[in-house]
């Protein structure tokens, strides 16, 4: 069988002629006896790299180290091999040379592969290195062909001249160049999977046999190594420069980087001083709640404002925590370029939903404190309307004839005087509220103000549960009555049939009554069953005024579970790099070669019409040539996996349990039951200590991080 080579070339390699061989460092990925992937990170030249030859191997294992854990595992960072502009009996071809006698050179030196090796011998510990790398694993020897591809921005293509493969010099072979963009922080990347595919992965179902067996077998190609070496390209580059004394310099614009950093200094302090001062009051709320955290007062108002506190927790924890989750520390992420985007993502999405939440809360808050005096004017208004239009006339009306349906005058009467006098009580109260209630109204913009829209709209649930206490009280009385009613007629129904429900084994088992059983029973179920339409009609009205609470309250639950789920720093960044997104990889191929012993063929792509010229090939080798290429989510999906797990607790069971609640008079849930951002343990830490960690944490974020750090003096 022959052997298949894939070689992963970095475009900028092939940007511009070389003029000198260089030496190729990166990874061989290899799964099977008879193919290999050959990862290329980046080319060092010949000359810079023999300054390093007394800690070379110390500095190839200092870069493997750094690398990801899974790329460790499968595959070891090394010298691939060298590549020189072409080979012709131990010469150099330079850019002074004719290209025409370039190709005859490189075609005469690829027929001779069989007669010598070519390779050119490396000094000292570069030369034990090579040596090691073609005893234990491989060695590569790449000329190049000046192939014009200006379409795709590419000047030469690497062509394979001969491997070392396991102690074999090989030169039958199929190679296949891939060429791809070297991925950077903030640029873009490749990947394989969806992003959020762990939140939102479910259980499969039983997979027959024949996909287990296809699954057993050895797979041609490691895939998922690659793209991870692909990723890890920038940082193993770096890591060599920086051993090779390659740093970046901002002597070129002293002014412009000082000028940067004095500004970033001054935004440092700004937002740790005002997030000291959150953090001074954050305490001294806290220590005055645990000090009256055993009163009746704190329980009864913990209850009462349930939403509201849950929220305040989870706000307080965002503004203690904030710099330790933008702090950097994660080194082993930086190593691949997605992980990188990952933790970054993550670590700026926590204060990217606090600032819009804050923003979201500054604009409904400014506007509510403009219009004080109109909001509780409607709001009364809306009270006083929904008090004497749907309640009184409603319970007025239920106690005559209801559309036509007679019912029992007596019963309707004990009922309407009960909801009736309840809701006069309940309005008397609300009366001294009313004085009040402008100040609730500045409070409530004074939070959102403050603290975010999410914490008002959750006291506002809270109030509406609190102003709607009658009606609640209401429901819950006419639904236990109405409850054991239809309880009571299905067990007198069971009784004429005569069986009995079993409690131990949830079935209905045959039962012989006696007479006396059935008489006492028909005495029952006859006034029952007449007194039912009284008491579905005045339940059917309370359960409708409690469900447009309900589903008003759970609207406002909505609001505030997807303010907290939306990423938005991940759509700001998809709008302006959608790079940076990718979903899955596609190869364009743009130039192919195969040759047999019954038939040849070539075949090129010929992109807006530029010349593209063959190089020379081998009668024996079958030579493709691809881009590598990546597809981008869109925005639909990368914001659906977010709010699919802030709404994974509604069900069509959450649904169909709440029907049948309504229905039989059971107990419903008021609210969605939506997921929140968790909350962490409350952060004791000294006031001087927090307001380093929070400048420290701006600091970090400077776009030169990796070579600026800030220290306390």
């Amino acid at each position: 069988m022959r052997r298949k080579c894939r070689i992963w070339w970095p475009k900028p390699l092939s940007s511009t002629l070389p003029s000198t061989y260089n030496l190729l460092f990166g990874w061989f990925v290899s799964c099977s006896s008879d193919s290999v992937d050959i990862v290329v990170a980046f080319a060092s030249n010949h000359e810079s790299s023999s300054n390093l030859q007394s800690s070379f191997q110390e500095i190839l294992h200092s870069i493997n180290g750094n690398m990801h854990v899974s790329l460790q595992g499968k595959s070891k960072f090394s010298l691939l091999g060298q590549y020189r502009p072409c080979l012709s009996n131990g010469q150099v071809f330079y850019n002074g040379a004719e290209e025409d006698d370039v190709r005859k050179s490189c075609a005469h030196s690829i027929d001779d592969v069989s007669e010598c090796c070519g390779c050119l011998k490396l000094d000292g510990l570069l030369d034990q290195c090579r040596q090691t790398s073609i005893e234990n694993d491989y060695w590569i020897e790449l000329a190049y062909d000046s192939l014009h591809l200006n379409a795709w921005g590419i000047c030469w293509i690497p062509k394979l001249h001969h491997i070392h493969w396991n102690r074999e010099i090989l030169s039958q072979f199929d190679d296949h160049v891939i060429f791809y963009e070297t991925p950077t922080f903030g640029g873009h990347h490749f990947s394989l999977r969806f992003w959020n595919s762990s939140e939102h992965e479910k259980p499969s179902l039983k997979k027959p046999q024949w996909v287990d067996e296809l699954q057993q077998k050895q797979p041609l190609n490691d895939l998922d190594t690659v793209i991870l070496a692909i990723n890890s390209a920038t940082a193993a580059k770096k890591f060599f420069e920086r051993h090779d004394g390659l740093k970046r310099s901002s002597a070129n614009i002293p002014i412009i980087w000082m000028f940067c950093t004095f500004t970033w200094h001054i935004l440092a302090v700004s937002i740790a001083s005002l997030s000291t001062i959150f953090y001074i009051f954050l305490q001294f709320f806290h220590y005055i709640l645990n000090f009256g955290s055993q009163a009746w007062v704190y329980s009864a108002s913990a209850k009462a404002f349930s939403n509201t506190w849950i929220n305040i927790r989870i706000r307080c924890c965002q503004i203690l925590y904030w710099p330790i989750f933008l702090q950097d520390n994660d080194l082993r992420s930086q190593s691949s370029v997605e992980c990188a985007e990952k933790v970054a993502l993550h670590k700026h999405s926590m204060w990217s939903s606090l600032v819009v939440d804050i923003l979201l809360g500054d604009l409904i808050g400014l506007a509510l404190l403009f219009h004080t005096e109109s909001v509780c004017l409607w709001i009364s208004n809306f009270a006083c309307n929904f008090t004497n239009e749907l309640l009184r006339s409603g319970c007025v009306w239920l106690m005559g004839v209801p559309a036509g349906f007679k019912l029992n005058i007596e019963l309707a009467g004990v009922l309407g005087m009960i909801s009736l006098n309840t809701i006069q009580i309940w309005s008397t109260l609300w009366i001294f509220v009313g004085s009040l209630f402008i100040y609730l109204i500045k409070v409530l913009a004074t939070l959102a103000i403050l603290f975010g829209l999410t914490i008002s709209a959750a006291l506002v649930i809270d109030m509406i549960a609190i102003a709607t206490l009658h009606v609640s009280t209401l429901h819950w009385l006419i639904s236990i009555l109405y409850s054991q009613q239809l309880h009571t007629l299905a067990a007198l129904w069971r009784l004429f049939r005569g069986r009995k429900w079993n409690p131990l084994r949830q079935r209905l088992d045959s039962f012989d009554y006696n007479v006396k059983q059935h008489v006492v029973g028909s005495l029952l179920f006859t006034p029952l069953l007449l007194l039912l339409p009284t008491t579905s009609v005045f339940y059917i009205f309370f359960t409708i005024m409690k469900t447009v609470i309900s589903l008003s309250c759970m609207f406002i639950e909505v609001i505030i579970s997807v303010i907290h789920a939306t990423p938005y720093i991940k759509i700001v960044l998809r709008l302006i790099k959608p790079r940076r997104f990718p979903l899955g990889i596609w190869f364009e191929s743009i130039a192919c070669h195969n040759s047999s012993s019954d038939s040849s063929c070539s075949a090129h792509i010929d992109k807006n019409s530029l010349p593209f010229e063959e190089a020379p090939q081998r009668e024996d080798i079958n030579r493709m040539i691809s881009i590598l290429h990546s597809n981008y989510l869109s925005i639909g999906q990368m914001v659906l996996p977010h709010y699919r797990k802030a709404f994974s607790g509604v069900s069509r069971s959450y649904f169909a349990t709440s029907v049948f609640g309504l229905l039989s008079g059971n107990k419903v849930a008021s609210t969605l039951g939506a997921t929140l951002p968790s909350t962490m343990p409350w952060l004791y830490v000294p006031y001087k200590e927090y307001w380093c960690l929070c400048r420290n944490s701006i600091l970090g974020c400077m776009v030169d991080c990796n070579y600026y750090r800030c220290r306390d003096s």
